[in-house]
């Protein structure tokens, strides 16, 4: 099938896979917000919905923020989580809230604001929701007309000439004003590509690269893009996969573009008989984990390895060196054995409970290009939300930077840590029993160590604290801290930007 054709068929599909067969009729009224109310988990709080959005704040500081990290620290996350009186039943459903954190030496000042996607502004005006999500199917809701229609551009930011697009993997990219924040609508590549997906886990080449993918789960397709640093698209096609399994995030190396699919596949039937979009994924280990590794420059040019079969969100960085038996390609990313935190762990937090599920570990994957061989090494420390030298992607690298530290009693993480792949070795530093860690970015500091900079959510004094490192000496404590006098939701990905 010629190019062109196979692109309008992503287009024209790209919402396909997420129409139920009739618009599902009113029932009976949803207990998910009265439960959520009437829970007394303190922690809640990361999972409530701000009524609004924030204004310019400025943060108490204590400490001094490093000159290299001058500048804005960029986050998105679900925020909208109920709206006349119904709560969604899954945290990945929520409409997205974008937050800057500009940071000025002893100076932090903090601003949120709802990405006002056509789907939010049309549901806020109706006062209920009127459309499916991905783990929420509510009564009455309408057939979505494109993807774009149900978009919540909740889940990863791209700061990209002057504007920050907000990201979520189902469609377009939604542009943002980096200083206002203000909703300036969605990203078109080309006219041709109108409408189709668009990852939440873009990678940036050393050299300003932009590399990214979109997953069309009815079709079997997964389309490929490659961006110049200016802004510019200068390709995108699609290639057939077999069994598509949801695929969140992926890797590149100086020659390849790298994905881990995990056997969670997209089932049709499933769909048709009115599930949402992810429960009409099944488990398939059967299939093991298969690595899909594409050539850069020439997208025909793929292989599949297989792996153990097991789980990922999130992938670190991968890397490749030629050797006499072949081309090794080196990958770290945060593995599980199974799907439930996405089936149950991330659902029953809207309803403020707390559920045991698997402890995700860091994993470092060697595929052999050579022999088609794969193998893997699981270290020892839990992990979450990874993060790497942004001036290292696609190159090796030791250090990664992760949440860490499961709890019992809380859902998500207690501590940031920073763990060499190739020793092992790990160093971290926990906030405290009453907090839950959000990512951390990795920020350079020319030939220096950098910093590590990210937020965390204290619910014991509902309190949301934006904290800076010293990258070799986590474990010592943050260096300065900006504490806001309000908690804000509980986040996904960001960015930093230097003044």
């Amino acid at each position: 099938m010629e190019r062109r054709e196979l692109l309008r068929l992503l287009v024209s599909a790209g919402a396909l896979h997420l129409l139920p067969p009739l618009a599902r009729a009113a029932g009976t009224a949803d207990d998910w917000q009265a439960r959520f109310e009437a829970a007394g988990a303190p922690w809640k709080t990361g999972f409530a919905t701000p009524p609004d959005d924030l204004p310019l704040t400025r943060a108490t500081v204590r400490g001094r923020f490093p000159d290299a990290v001058a500048g804005t620290l960029f986050r998105i996350g679900p925020a909208g989580h109920d709206l006349g009186g119904e709560r969604y039943h899954h945290w990945f459903d929520g409409d997205g809230m974008v937050h800057r954190f500009v940071i000025e030496g002893a100076d932090v000042r903090h601003q949120g604001r709802y990405v006002a996607t056509p789907k939010r502004v049309a549901e806020v005006r109706a006062g209920r929701r009127l459309f499916e999500a991905f783990g929420t199917m509510p009564p009455g809701v309408e057939p979505p007309t494109s993807a774009d229609s149900i978009n919540v551009a909740n889940t990863s930011v791209l700061p990209m000439q002057g504007e920050v697009l907000a990201l979520w993997e189902g469609g377009s990219a939604t542009r943002v004003d980096a200083r206002t924040l203000d909703t300036l609508g969605v990203k078109t590549w080309r006219p041709d590509l109108a409408g189709m997906p668009f990852s939440a886990h873009p990678k940036v080449d050393p050299d300003g690269t932009v590399w990214n993918f979109g997953v069309s789960s009815g079709q079997g397709l997964l389309a490929l893009y490659e961006i110049a640093p200016e802004g510019t698209l200068r390709r995108a096609a699609v290639v057939p996969v077999a069994d598509m399994p949801m695929v969140h995030d992926f890797a590149v190396t100086e020659r390849h573009l790298v994905f881990l699919m995990p056997p969670l596949v997209y089932d049709g039937k499933r769909k048709e008989a009115g599930a949402s979009f992810l429960d009409a994924h099944v488990w398939r280990p059967e299939l093991c984990m298969r690595a899909l590794v594409v050539d850069k420059q020439n997208w025909e040019r793929r292989q599949l390895l297989a792996l153990p079969a097991g789980f990922l969100f999130h992938v670190g960085n991968a890397w490749e060196e030629d050797t006499p038996h072949g081309t090794l390609v080196h990958i770290d990313y945060v593995r599980s054995d199974n799907a439930d935190s996405v089936f149950t762990t991330n659902r029953e937090v809207m309803r403020a409970r707390r559920v045991k599920s698997t402890h995700p570990r860091l994993t470092v994957a060697t595929l052999n290009l050579g022999t088609g061989r794969a193998t893997q090494q699981v270290l020892a420390q839990e992990a979450e939300f990874p993060r790497i030298d942004p001036r290292r992607v696609g190159l090796r690298h030791r250090q990664v930077v992760h949440a860490t530290q499961t709890r019992l009693d809380v859902p998500g993480f207690g501590a940031i840590a920073r763990t060499d792949v190739e020793s092992g070795r790990s160093q971290r530093f926990s906030y405290g029993a009453q907090t839950m860690v959000e990512e951390h970015v990795f920020v350079p500091d020319g030939t220096g160590p950098g910093w590590v900079l990210g937020t965390v959510l204290d619910f014991g004094r509902q309190k949301t604290v934006l904290s800076c490192f010293a990258a070799d000496h986590l474990a010592a404590g943050p260096v300065a801290q900006a504490t806001l006098s309000y908690a804000l939701p509980l986040g996904l990905h960001g960015a930093f930007v230097p003044a």
